[in-house]
């Protein structure tokens, strides 16, 4: 059997079941002397084989964050900012009229419209307090839609966290919107989440 997540704790381990072992025992050759270091050897394999179980079978449901801060589209860049700020957060999806989400919009973003050529918190910080003034002060009348990274790339509430795994390390993104099976936001999967979730054998996450 698998932990499930504890969404209280945010963080589980997987039991390491007699199919991991004997998975991990297959994968050594040659004669299995049991020292202590071909046991921690078996340990460690198995482990991964139970890690990777676990991945399969929970899913973005499980896991994901369903107080969901967002925006629209037509929303003035500095509500959108001071929400990110008040929430602590760094960055949400975008939605239209309709209720669909058509983008996400990240602290990323808005470092990429406020300066050519500035890509660092500090960057922007150096600009800001030259003479000519502050980069962020073009985005004022700006909106949701001008700055939000689209399509949105989403997952859907029944999407393993392996695979949601892979698609941030395709797509090199941090968070995706969790959508349910008539297409609305359900919640958000962050990288934090997946971190959370999959612990190294020593206790640290992986």
């Amino acid at each position: 059997m698998v932990k499930r997540p504890d969404t209280n704790q945010g963080k589980v381990a997987p039991e390491i079941s007699d199919d991991d072992i004997f998975a991990a025992m297959k994968e050594i050759t040659g004669y299995l002397d049991i020292t202590p270091g071909d046991f921690k050897e078996v340990y460690l394999l198995a482990f991964r084989h139970a890690r990777e179980r676990l991945l399969r079978q929970v899913t973005a449901r499980e896991i994901m964050n369903r107080n969901v801060a967002w925006v629209k589209v037509d929303t003035p860049l500095k509500e959108v900012a001071e929400l990110m700020a008040q929430r602590g957060i760094s960055g949400m999806p975008v939605l239209d009229g309709a209720g669909r989400v058509v983008g996400v919009i990240s602290e990323k973003d808005f470092l990429r419209g406020m300066a050519q050529g500035v890509s660092s918190f500090m960057g922007v910080v150096a600009d800001c307090l030259q003479e000519k003034g502050c980069t962020a002060l073009a985005l004022r009348e700006r909106t949701g839609a001008d700055l939000m990274s689209s399509p949105a790339i989403t997952v859907n509430e029944d999407t393993s966290i392996l695979k949601i795994a892979g698609i941030f390390k395709e797509r090199n993104i941090n968070r995706a919107p969790v959508l349910d099976a008539q297409g609305r936001l359900a919640g958000i999967v962050s990288r934090g989440d997946l971190l959370a979730l999959t612990p190294c054998p020593d206790g640290g996450a992986s």
